[in-house]
């Protein structure tokens, strides 16, 4: 069975810098063959894709949204199986769940129809 559990969440002041992790395990195929995903979710907002990191085939290309770059930046450790979204500057408007996604197609990835998705970790950004 695929696992995907969060972690890292919390409450932040604006400025400030959390780092979250992604564990995986009960892939089928290698961790690294997988591209996998940060999505966020606001209240009363829909699902936002915020950073993706690509396979080994797609050698490990990485997306940002416009509203992160510079400030976020995804990794992933395949060794540890563990992906990583360290968050620096943070702001409010970063408050979200965030859920880590993965699928062995990038473009199912884009499209938001991942094949495995972990339950989220909460970030709240409040002075």
């Amino acid at each position: 069975e695929v696992q995907l559990v969060e972690s890292g969440g919390g409450l932040v002041q604006p400025g400030g810098s959390l780092r979250l992790s992604c564990a995986a395990s009960g892939f089928t195929f290698g961790f690294e063959t997988y591209a996998i995903s940060w999505v966020r979710q606001a209240p009363g907002e829909e699902l936002e894709r915020v950073s993706n990191i690509n396979s080994a085939a797609g050698a490990f290309d990485t997306f940002y949204t416009d509203s992160v770059k510079g400030r976020f930046t995804i990794s992933r450790d395949n060794t540890k199986n563990t992906l990583y979204l360290q968050m620096n500057s943070l702001k409010l408007e970063d408050t979200a769940m965030y859920y880590c996604a993965a699928d062995l197609d990038w473009g199912r990835l884009l499209e938001g129809r991942a094949g495995y998705w972990g339950q989220g970790t909460q970030v709240t950004v409040s002075s």
